[in-house]
């Protein structure tokens, strides 16, 4: 029987059932594509991580092939499932590597060990103005849009609010959201406003267009949110949270054209799906 090993890691908390699940799967060859996206749909997270060890084995080696699917669609590039392999490499199979390498469709992406986090180098995220449609802020409930731009080559509408408890009171109708779109190229919505508290920003995400009404922690965002909120304060290390239901933090640098972010996973299940 083929059997492949999987975890299920919970991104950007420390604490059990918080931050974003991913499931992560363990290939030891190839499998179909169609495959994989029916593991995903399976497994109903927001993202499944397939990853393949390039050279010397899961527990051994420091290159890895890796894709990523939610339960609809396959994604360019995810942060928190990134996070949530490096974690089962680095610590569940005790890989004694420093930093281990990912070849993924967005280029070759790294996780490094930091103390008790594990910090991702991903591509930055410019952005261009825009202009949001009123039926889009209509469907969020976003009355108070101070600015707003397209990010990761027009994937991501950014939404920027006037004030933190805007971004955590709103309340989407996704249906109408996923019909007000119209003929906009965006996949996903970030809402993001300046933190008063502890955090340096706040944001939420969106993206019912690929099976997801609200994502618990977006990693990928934040390759738009950092050099983002990097141009308006002037800073280059910021603490950012996204308040979500579930909730999760991070520490976000810009380097220039890249993007490092920093936090910590914790595995909540592990087991073995059964292919036939």
């Amino acid at each position: 029987m083929r059997k492949i090993p999987f975890y299920i890691v919970d991104a950007f908390s420390t604490i059990r059932f918080q931050g974003n699940p991913a499931s992560v799967c363990l290939m030891d060859t190839e499998i179909p594509e169609a495959t994989m996206q029916a593991i995903a749909a399976e497994m109903n997270h927001s993202e499944t991580a397939f990853t393949l060890s390039i050279d010397g084995g899961p527990t051994l080696g420091k290159r890895f092939s890796l894709r990523w699917f939610t339960p609809a669609v396959e994604v360019p590039l995810c942060g928190h499932a990134t996070l949530a392999t490096a974690a089962v490499i680095l610590y569940e199979l005790a890989n004694p590597a420093q930093a281990i390498r990912f070849e993924t469709k967005s280029g070759t992406l790294s996780a490094r060990r930091e103390g008790s986090r594990i910090t991702l180098d991903f591509p930055a995220a410019d952005c261009r103005g825009a202009t949001p449609p009123p039926e889009v802020c209509a469907a969020l409930g976003a009355e108070g849009v101070i600015a707003a731009c397209y990010a990761r080559e027009d994937r991501n509408l950014l939404l920027q609010l006037g004030s933190e408890s805007e971004v955590r009171d709103l309340a989407p109708d996704f249906r109408r959201l996923e019909a007000a779109r119209g003929e906009e190229r965006f996949h996903g919505i970030i809402v993001t406003a300046h933190s008063s508290g502890q955090f340096d920003f706040i944001s939420r995400y969106f993206a019912p267009w690929l099976g997801i009404d609200e994502d618990p922690v977006t990693g990928a965002a934040h390759c738009a949110l950092a050099p983002y909120w990097a141009r308006l304060t002037g800073k280059h290390e910021m603490r950012a949270y996204q308040a979500s239901r579930r909730g999760g933090e991070m520490t976000v640098r810009v380097r220039g054209e890249r993007v490092e972010l920093a936090g910590e996973a914790v595995t909540v299940a592990a087991g073995t799906i059964r292919l036939d």
